[in-house]
């Protein structure tokens, strides 16, 4: 962070910033009222602001992205209309996974403790095959195992474990997830 008093000033840095007011010029007139069937498009304007897009992935329209240089997005992953990637650290969603309409992924809070409120971030990784079900919030500095579940509105403040059902406030892992043929 630039700065570690938040009333101050910015926390991120003025090529930040710039690049974040071009990067919001672009969503509104290119990304945000593209039709919806245009996953490709999205996903070069998406690598064109330094995302890594893997082959296949479906980002839908209404997606709101913080800072596109920050996303790592794996092969079939599909993030859908709703979904808020607030991604001042890096957020990495896995192959095939699958975050639901209306969830938050938030890298990004402030140190309550300290006299200028600094932000700090912390990156999150959703692993491959998982899902989150609408209205999932996950915390800073959270991973979701492979193929986990999260049932819809759950708030996961902690790491969750790779092939099981998870759900709550707080989260909590409930049962393993078994895959039938």
């Amino acid at each position: 962070m630039v700065n570690q008093d938040t009333h101050t000033g910015a926390s991120f840095s003025l090529r930040n910033r710039l690049m974040r007011l071009l990067w919001g010029i672009i969503y509104w007139l290119l990304f945000r009222y593209s039709p919806r069937p245009l996953h490709g498009w999205r996903s070069f304007l998406l690598r064109c602001f330094g995302a890594k897009v893997g082959k296949g992935v479906h980002v839908y329209p209404a997606v709101t992205i913080w800072a596109p240089w920050n996303l790592v997005l794996d092969d079939e992953c599909g993030i859908a209309n709703g979904v808020e990637l607030y991604s001042q650290a890096v957020i990495d969603i896995g192959k095939r996974a699958v975050i639901s309409q209306g969830s938050y992924i938030c890298t990004g809070t402030h140190d309550y403790t300290k006299k200028g409120f600094p932000l700090y971030t912390l990156p999150i990784h959703i692993g491959a095959e998982a899902w989150l079900a609408a209205d999932v919030f996950v915390h800073p500095g959270v991973t979701i195992g492979e193929g986990t579940v999260i049932g819809a509105r759950s708030v996961v403040t902690k790491d969750m474990p790779a092939w099981m059902v998870c759900a709550g406030f707080p989260c909590k892992p409930l049962k393993e997830r078994v895959l039938e043929d």
